[in-house]
């Protein structure tokens, strides 16, 4: 997991002027650093307290997905406004560089209690506090957040009251 690093990229001023955007698709363009970091995040006790995975939009669900098969834990998806079809949960979130929206489908989360959410990368939180209030509105249990990177000094960790896991903190 040394090389882990090496393949992020950071895009200074992207989306907007002032953030730096580190660019974890590198990964998943070394298979053997990927095959590596899935089979590890699959092992974590977040995923093996939980009865299903929450993937969001849209690099978590490319994590989120291979954790799933690996770990043998079905994956739901939280995704942006209009994308998923029949009933939802919608929440609104705020980042450092804009607001939207995210929702999950009612009848998906009704088969299970328990949920691990998977992300690339856990910065200020918006994203994840956002599916947490998803989560909490339909009256069911966070087992704890997986990321690949934690950004921190951003302090993103701090809203949450559950298990947070990351593979690389920088």
């Amino acid at each position: 997991m040394e090389k882990l690093e090496s393949l992020i990229k950071t895009y200074y001023d992207f989306p907007k002027k002032g953030i730096a955007f580190k660019d974890l698709l590198g990964i998943i363009q070394d298979s053997e650093i990927f095959r590596e970091l899935i089979l590890r995040m699959s092992l974590n006790h977040v995923i093996k307290n939980s009865e299903a995975i929450i993937s969001i939009e849209a690099r978590g669900f490319i994590f989120g997905s291979a954790i799933s098969l690996q770990a043998r834990k079905p994956m739901i998806v939280a995704r942006k406004p209009g994308k998923l079809p029949g009933e939802v949960f919608q929440e609104n979130y705020h980042l450092e560089y804009g607001s939207n929206s995210l929702s999950i489908e009612k009848g998906a989360l009704e088969k299970f209690s328990s949920y691990a959410i998977v992300d690339d990368l856990l910065a200020t939180g918006g994203t994840v506090d956002c599916v947490t209030r998803l989560i909490n509105k339909s009256g069911k249990k966070i087992a704890g957040l997986l990321t690949v990177v934690e950004l921190i000094e951003l302090n993103g960790r701090s809203k949450f009251d559950f298990p947070v896991e990351s593979v690389l903190s920088i």
